[in-house]
């Protein structure tokens, strides 16, 4: 049974850079997308600075119709969506609709929009008159529903509720679906927000680990379709999702970790020794950073690191989905990196670990 994906078309959305072209070169040149935000944001901010959309509205890439009540969470990942299609030759219509579907990793849905929802029964008069247009958006799916609803896929939908690791645990996701024929292919990504909120949860936790990277935010989403497929319609791949492996270790992370790489690199039919480089989750927090290094060395030697937090921020949910996109962003402006293979992995503070084996290519 075949476990490949097919990567056909891409989208980020970033302060580094929106679109596969802009944030790709920006990878390339290593320039960061940190931003003043000062007065961006309803509410105290924790910093000065952040790797945040200031300025960001749906309604600049969508239009304005249907996005009036979207929640910041929503807004990214349905844009994220739609420059993933706009990259790619595939063109959901009614042949196909039903047989696309769409896996949106998350933490925990929009912070800010379950905040100011409970916030409004308490404050507002009885009886509780609570604007009902805003209650979608306090549901963890709500990302991925609209995203649905918008480009009008009827295939299957699904929200991963990963942190972290919720880039891997959506792609390995979809891979399910399409192996087992639910679906021949899938808007596949993860998005997290910035608000006062999460600015403030996660500033709290990195001033105890001791992490030196900003707080960030944004959406990366892939299409993946199953190859077969993707070949017949002439759809060549800007990447190949070979193997991904997930796992928890609670009591050695970093030798779970290395299992997992190991157990990738043996599905992907990849040695170890012919990886190019691989996106790690790296921050600056010692503790993890470490357990991350020692699991990647102890198989994969000094091969090159890419770390895309020090350019993105701390995206949490999306970290995972931006270190893929942060490969591909290499793949995509350099042909002598044609059929090489990359890792991505990821480590969580609870024990959870994964990894991820991609093959990319150039786009002509």
């Amino acid at each position: 049974m075949n476990d490949v994906l097919a990567i056909t078309g891409w989208g980020v959305l970033t302060s580094t850079g929106t679109g596969a072209d802009e944030f790709g070169a920006a990878v390339r040149d290593g320039r960061g997308g940190l931003v003043d935000v000062e007065g961006a944001f309803d509410g105290d901010l924790p910093v000065a600075k952040a790797c945040a959309l200031v300025g960001f509205h749906a309604k600049e890439f969508l239009g304005r119709k249907g996005t009036a009540f979207l929640d910041r969470s929503t807004a990214l990942g349905l844009v994220g969506c739609h420059l993933a299609l706009a990259d790619t030759d595939l063109v959901i219509d009614d042949a196909n609709r039903d047989r696309v579907g769409i896996v949106l990793g998350t933490t925990a849905g929009s912070l800010k929009a379950t905040s100011d929802y409970s916030r409004e029964t308490l404050v507002q008069k009885k009886p509780y008159q609570v604007n009902p247009v805003l209650f979608p958006n306090t549901v963890m799916n709500a990302a991925a529903g609209q995203s649905a609803i918008w480009h009008k896929l009827k295939g299957v939908n699904a929200t991963v509720a990963g942190g972290q690791l919720a880039g891997l645990n959506a792609l390995r996701y979809a891979r399910n679906l399409v192996r087992r024929d639910y679906v021949d292919g899938a808007l596949v990504g993860a998005v997290e927000e910035f608000s006062p909120h999460t600015a403030w949860g996660t500033h709290n936790l990195h001033q105890q680990l001791g992490v030196q990277v900003p707080v960030g935010e944004g959406s990366a989403v892939f299409v993946v379709e199953n190859p077969d497929v993707a070949k017949a319609a002439g759809r060549t791949p800007d990447a190949e999702v070979l193997a991904v492996e997930i796992g928890y270790f609670a009591d050695d992370a970093a030798a779970g970790l290395a299992l997992c790489v190991m157990r990738a690199l043996e599905r992907a039919g990849v040695d170890a020794a012919d990886v190019w480089a691989v996106a790690t989750g790296e921050a600056g927090a010692e503790p993890l950073d470490e357990v991350e290094s020692h699991g990647v060395a102890s198989v994969l030697g000094g091969v090159r690191r890419v770390r895309v937090k020090e350019l993105t921020g701390e995206c949490h949910a999306a970290s995972g989905a931006l270190q893929v996109a942060a490969l591909l962003a290499y793949h995509r402006g350099d042909r002598s990196l044609d059929g090489r293979v990359g890792v991505v992995t990821s480590v969580s503070a609870d024990g959870a670990v994964g990894a991820a084996v991609i093959r990319g290519y150039s786009r002509a």
